[in-house]
Parts: structure tokens; C-alpha cells; sequence
């Protein structure tokens, strides 16, 4: 049988299940109702959603021999997703995230994560042949925080993809729940010579600098002073109201649509992955911004972000 050619989109880290709360304003120390298990984690809705766009694309990771590990892996492979580089550990369980919904809007996260399969990702798993082939890597920040193990798995995947020419593109995705701030930031200034795209969203930028002086600015401030820092490009995700690209040339903000709002997890991820597979193809970069807005706008309509049926012609209908 032969092997499926090598994809050229990859991403790597945490495969996890999110367990909600299905009604807000109910804190997760409180006793109440949970809706889930739904397949999740920053890289792998990053993939699921290429995937569903039809991008070739894959993922590294690995996840636990359990039926949360099986659901993932699942989920990912209905989508086209290359799974063959996800491996399985017999000792380890699924990662799992809590989250509940704040009344004005926010979320609260407990995670089983750093101690959980997903932190097994290392450099043994990054396969040069695959990466030789790679046009695009994308990665996050709760990836680095994984483990060490993981940190060093996600550097040797930029350097076989930046020796195939590939674009990195970094989200910061900052879960504090994970890491405290100083360590995060610490884990996350290298990416800032090493990505091509940085993709905030809200104060991440200010706070990837470690410049808490700009928290009270807004927040394009900050991403102009990620170009400054040397970053080629910063595409500022601004939820419902789009997001804004920075480049050398200038600034431009493109809108996004209107939806009605189920879930907003994942959002980021999924326009993340709407970006990268309209510039690959070579679309305009006003265009690619605003394939990345609808992308993200219609995974939030759904709860869990890998149960949107996002397809490639309904994203297509708002351009």
C-alpha cells in the first residue's frame, strides 16, 4: 500500500478533550451541568480546520490509548488530516481541558495537560522526510509549555521546516493556567526571530514583549512594536470585528461577518488555519485575511470547534 504523499501544511503539539460548561456564569468549583467531550487542542483544530478547507496537511502529536485519544485522532482523520505521524502511549491519558463561561464573556480553563500524553512530544517524533516537503508550520504557544521534552520538538520541527522553505507562523495562545506569565514569555521571545507570522489576539502581543506598559494601550500599539522587534508580519485577530495586518508597507484592518456566537474556543485556531491555507494558494493578502475572518467567524457556531462542518464553498460564499 503506498503512503500518502508528505503534506505541506503541518502543526504539532497537544491532542485534548474540552469538557464545558453548558451554561454561563457557572464557575467550574460549583456544581453544575458539563456538555463534551469534544475533541480540541490549539494545533490539532489548527489542522482540523485546514484539513476541512482541503488543504494536505498533518499532525504531529501524541495522545493516550484511550477513548479520548480515539476521538481525536478520529475527528482529525474525518477531516483529511495525515495522522500518521500521532503516536499512542499505553501510559499516559488523553490530555483534558475543563472550561466554563463567564457572564461577560471570558472563560475559565483547568487543564490536565503537562502531565498527560500530550507533553511526551519530542524531537524523536519530528520526521525529517515529512518536513522536507513542508510549506507551511504552524505553531502556539501552549505547545512550548507542554514539557521540555515538547519545547524542543517544536524548534526541531521550525528548523527542518525553515530548511524546506517553509512559512512558521506562531500564535501565542498564552493559557496562564499552564505556565506562569514570566516563564510563558521566556518560552515564547525566541519565536520572535524565528516565525514569520505572529498571530495575537487581545493583549498577547504586549505580553509576548513583556511590555506591561502597553497594556493600557490599545492594542495595535503592541503590534507595531512586534515589527519593530523584527517580525515580518503580525495579523491581530480582533474577534467580531476582524483582525488587522501589520506589515512593513503599512497597516489594514478587514472585517469580519456576522454569526450568532455558540462557542468562541478555537476560534483563533481556526482562523489561523483559514490565513495560512489562502496564502499558501497565493491569495492576496486582503483577501487571505478576510478568508481567515469568515473561517473563524463559522467556527464559532457550533459548540466544540472540530464539530463545524466548515467547508471550503461555504467560506468561499461570503468572499
Amino acid at each position: 500500500m503506498l503512503e500518502p504523499p508528505a503534506p505541506t501544511i503541518l502543526s504539532l503539539g497537544e491532542l485534548l478533550v474540552e469538557v464545558m460548561r453548558e451554561d454561563i456564569g457557572v464557575p467550574l468549583s460549583e456544581p453544575g451541568r458539563f456538555v463534551g467531550p469534544f475533541a480540541s487542542g490549539a494545533p490539532a483544530i489548527f489542522a482540523h480546520t485546514a484539513g476541512q478547507l482541503g488543504a494536505s496537511v498533518g499532525f504531529v502529536g501524541v495522545c493516550g490509548n484511550d477513548v479520548f485519544g480515539f476521538e481525536c485522532v478520529n475527528k482529525l482523520q474525518q477531516a483529511g488530516v495525515n495522522i500518521s505521524h500521532i503516536r499512542t502511549s499505553n501510559g499516559y491519558q488523553t490530555g483534558t481541558a475543563f472550561v466554563s463561561y463567564k457572564q461577560d464573556g471570558s472563560r475559565q480553563f483547568f487543564f490536565h495537560l503537562r502531565h498527560s500524553a500530550a507533553a511526551l512530544l519530542s524531537e524523536n517524533d519530528i520526521d525529517p522526510l515529512w518536513f522536507g516537503h513542508c510549506r507551511w508550520l504552524h505553531v502556539t504557544g501552549s505547545s512550548l509549555t507542554l514539557s521540555d521534552a515538547a519545547k524542543n520538538a517544536c524548534h526541531a520541527a521550525i528548523r527542518r521546516a525553515k530548511k524546506a522553505g517553509a512559512t512558521i507562523s506562531f500564535d501565542p495562545n498564552l493559557r496562564l493556567e499552564l505556565l506562569p506569565l514570566p516563564e510563558i514569555q521566556r518560552l515564547c521571545e525566541p519565536m520572535l526571530d524565528l516565525a514569520d507570522v505572529i498571530m495575537p489576539s487581545g493583549r498577547e502581543a504586549a505580553l509576548m514583549l513583556g511590555m506591561e506598559e502597553l497594556l493600557d494601550s490599545d492594542d495595535e500599539t503592541a503590534a507595531r512594536a512586534l515589527l519593530r522587534r523584527g517580525v515580518k508580519m503580525v495579523v491581530l485577530k480582533q474577534g467580531a470585528r476582524g483582525c488587522r495586518v501589520f506589515t512593513e508597507d503599512g497597516a489594514q484592518h478587514v472585517p469580519s461577518i456576522l454569526v450568532s456566537e455558540v462557542d468562541p474556543t478555537g476560534a483563533g485556531d481556526a482562523f489561523a488555519a483559514g490565513f495560512a491555507v489562502a496564502r499558501l494558494e497565493g491569495l492576496p493578502l486582503e483577501t487571505s485575511a478576510r478568508f481567515a475572518n469568515v473561517t473563524g467567524a463559522l467556527s464559532v457556531t457550533t459548540r466544540g470547534v472540530m464539530e463545524a462542518a466548515i467547508t471550503r464553498a461555504e467560506v468561499e460564499s461570503y468572499l
